[in-house]
């Protein structure tokens, strides 16, 4: 009996937590993206960063992608969309970058439907009016930690929840990251429709150096491109 509670538990904790695709995610009733399907003939890589806009870092980046003629999709935190960094949203758009939302607090995991999907909407509201510039309807909960009733939420708006590919981060567990040990782990592994997540921004601090995540783009995108790979937005898988 013990151990038939143990597995139990077990497996409703991954449906919350598990970084991948598990089964909460097949039965609910908002679509979510774990993988893109390829499309043609072109095996395509989706780059995508966490828990900007950032001030210190995510200029760089955005250098580091326009020099590489490469575009990608931001997460963005809702507090971190200020005057002062908003400039930053607005050259995302400009450059042809996809912007999507995500969070700092795993709150949103227990707000009702209704409290998620107005929290979401305000926060698409604000870009919208500080950068000008349309986000799409793709949400990435805090450290992939979902519900039932954040999808629940977001079928109410229609919204996609977006997650990332099994070992395909810059994240090193109890580590320090760095950008070697995260093209290590990447290149070798990655495949055609592939979301691959890096950090540009922190979820505590909004100013964090976060050049490991600079340096990391840098290396990967001629590796893969070594590879045969070209890039896309999560924004245009989804169909805008």
């Amino acid at each position: 009996m013990f151990i038939f509670l143990a597995v139990a538990f077990g497996m409703v904790a991954l449906a919350h937590t598990a970084p991948f695709p598990f089964l909460l995610d097949a039965i609910a009733p908002a679509p979510s993206l774990w993988r893109v399907s390829p499309v043609g003939t072109s095996p395509t890589i989706y780059l995508t960063f966490d828990d900007g806009p950032n001030p210190t870092t995510t200029p760089d980046l955005l250098d580091v992608l326009a020099r590489e003629r490469v575009h990608a999709t931001f997460f963005l935190i809702d507090r971190n969309l200020t005057d002062e960094t908003a400039p930053i949203v607005r050259r995302m758009f400009e450059e042809g970058h996809a912007v999507a939302l995500h969070s700092h607090t795993r709150a949103l995991m227990v707000m009702s439907p209704e409290q998620l999907a107005e929290t979401l909407t305000a926060a698409a509201g604000r870009i919208r009016r500080l950068a000008g510039g349309e986000p799409c309807p793709a949400f990435r909960p805090h450290a992939g930690w979902r519900g039932g009733s954040m999808y629940a939420g977001l079928a109410r708006i229609n919204y996609t929840l977006v997650g990332w590919g099994w070992m395909r981060w810059d994240w090193n567990w109890f580590h320090k990251p760095t950008a070697e040990s995260a093209v290590r782990r990447i290149v070798p592994r990655a495949s055609p429709g592939d979301i691959i997540v890096f950090h540009d921004g922190d979820d505590k601090h909004p100013r964090a150096d976060q050049r490991h995540a600079v340096e990391a783009t840098a290396q990967l995108i001629p590796a893969l491109r070594t590879r045969g790979f070209t890039f896309g937005t999560i924004c245009r898988s989804l169909g805008q």
